[in-house]
């Protein structure tokens, strides 16, 4: 063991392969969980040019894409810092928005409904901008440093933003837990029972688990609600034929073993930039019309949709690597970097958009690996990402993946957004915010109300607007014009303490 506490520094590697592969495997499970919730969360009700399920399919992207990013990172990092990056789920509101614009019900020539198309090309554009946007703030430092982001967002605006992007989502969560995936019934008692104990055994092992049980327990509570609902689903509806216990749709798994062929056990993941994702030319909309979803009056409503949630993300950016900074017992923002850092992070989100539309972001559950474990190795980190991009082309488990019902993602998004929520309370506690202060309680207030309200802006026609700024975005401006506006008072000294203090003066001017 280092002098710093560690067992293997930044730059060494295991001595032994077993050694080393175990410990990559942990880093692929620590994340793994979060980063296939996001397009499972994203894409519901989606479907490609094909009819296939969003949701499912850009599973495997996700993944690699998560590899991919990493990679990206450690060599524009010098390998100085051991991240692992991730599909993030700041993204995931805007995400949403973006490929509802001029979302279309599809049906083929011969009139057969094929489901909603997504606006797909509406992801690597967004991911482009908060990838550009990483840069220029990468230059920005290296040329006049930080101080100018932290008077443009202090912890008053970021806390308050950072709990409009956890709250917003509390909506999906909840029609997700309320959904069996096999059953018609759009509100299921038997569903939410099984997102519960999904819910249920992911804070127990969180809070009380030991070791690996600590470290994975988002695995083990989908897990624990995924068994609880195939036992209703092949007990209560297979066997007792009700359909009210239909809670998960085998049909994924069962459909690639129908017929075996070598696509059964090795296939290529279906990328964004693939054309089964946005080519539509032999599909038509309810009324036979031609369909064409992205056009380019858009991209400045999908800027101002992803531009406002980068600069948060920017900030959580630089948090999470003073956090690892202090595991490490060196400052990551120093060497290699914070201008590396964030470039390593933007580029490796324009990639992703370009693979699976997500961002790519630090994930808070491997530095808590690193933490733990005291294996600070970026070999380690990297082994992890050859795993983690072979295994989306591992079709077995990406089509596993895709029978996880949306009643268990459910369960585990009401703890996944609550915690990003609540992270904006515990910045704020940290910095020791003073909501005695009137200026702290007004900024916090217009942010969270504007924010969750659902206050946006649009230009144009209201139905179709030219240009759409979000409630976040629109939060986020208000609490920084609030914080310009409002400027901090010069501390008043009460009556008596004034009493006092005049007093000593006054008895020796009498003398």
């Amino acid at each position: 063991m280092h002098k710093n506490g560690l067992i293997l520094e930044v730059d060494e590697s295991p001595k032994k392969i077993s050694q080393w592969l175990v410990l990559a495997i942990q880093h692929v499970l620590a994340m793994f969980v979060a980063c296939i919730t996001v397009p499972l969360l994203v894409f519901n009700g989606f479907v490609n040019v094909e009819g296939a399920s969003l949701a499912n399919t850009l599973i495997a992207p996700t993944i690699v894409s998560a590899g991919v990013g990493t990679i990206i990172y450690i060599i524009l990092t010098k390998m100085k810092s051991p991240v692992f990056l991730a599909s993030s789920f700041a993204y995931i509101s805007p995400m949403i928005a973006a490929i509802s614009i001029g979302s279309v019900e599809a049906y083929t020539k011969e009139g057969e409904l094929v489901g909603q198309l997504a606006n797909m090309w509406a992801l690597p554009i967004g991911m482009a901008f908060v990838g550009l946007l990483y840069v220029v703030v990468a230059l920005l430092i290296k040329f006049f440093g930080v101080n100018w982001l932290n008077k443009l967002l202090p912890p008053i605006v970021i806390g308050p933003v950072i709990m409009v992007i956890g709250l917003g989502l509390s909506a999906s969560a909840i029609s997700n837990l309320t959904t069996a995936s096999g059953s018609h019934d759009s509100y299921n008692l038997v569903a939410i029972l099984c997102g519960v104990i999904a819910m249920t055994v992911t804070a127990l092992c969180s809070h009380y688990g030991k070791k690996t049980v600590a470290l994975i327990p988002f695995v083990i509570g989908m897990l624990s609600g995924y068994v609880a609902a195939a036992l209703f689903t092949i007990f209560g509806y297979h066997l007792g034929r009700v359909d009210y216990f239909h809670i998960i749709d085998f049909s994924p798994l069962i459909n690639n073993f129908s017929h075996i062929t070598f696509e059964s056990f090795l296939s290529f993941p279906d990328f964004v930039f693939m054309p089964v994702n946005y080519n539509a030319k032999d599909l038509v909309d309810a009324a036979g019309n031609a369909i064409k979803i992205f056009n380019a009056s858009q991209i400045g409503t999908i800027a101002l949709l992803f531009i406002p949630v980068a600069l948060v993300t920017i900030c959580e950016h630089i948090g999470d690597h003073k956090n690892l900074s202090g595991i490490l017992q060196r400052d990551l923002l120093e060497e290699p970097g914070l201008t590396r850092t964030l470039m390593g992070d933007g580029i490796a989100t324009a990639v992703s958009g370009l693979f699976c539309g997500a961002a790519n972001t630090t994930y808070g559950e491997n530095v808590a690996v690193v933490g733990v474990t005291k294996i600070a190795s970026v070999k380690v980190i990297l082994l992890a990402c050859v795993i983690a991009i072979c295994l989306g082309f591992i079709t077995p488990l990406m089509t596993l993946t895709m029978t996880i019902p949306a009643c268990v993602t459910g369960g585990v998004s009401l703890l996944l957004y609550g915690f990003i929520a609540s992270s904006g309370v515990k910045m704020m506690i940290n910095e020791k915010i003073d909501f005695s202060k009137s200026k702290n309680i007004f900024i916090a207030s217009v942010i969270l109300v504007s924010g969750i309200g659902g206050l946006a802006l649009k230009f144009g026609d209201v139905s179709s607007p030219v240009i759409t700024i979000t409630s976040t975005a629109v939060a986020m401006i208000f609490g920084i014009l609030m914080n310009l506006i409002l400027k901090d008072k010069k501390e008043e000294v009460p009556a008596v303490e004034a009493a006092s203090e005049e007093a000593p003066a006054v008895e020796e001017e009498q003398k």
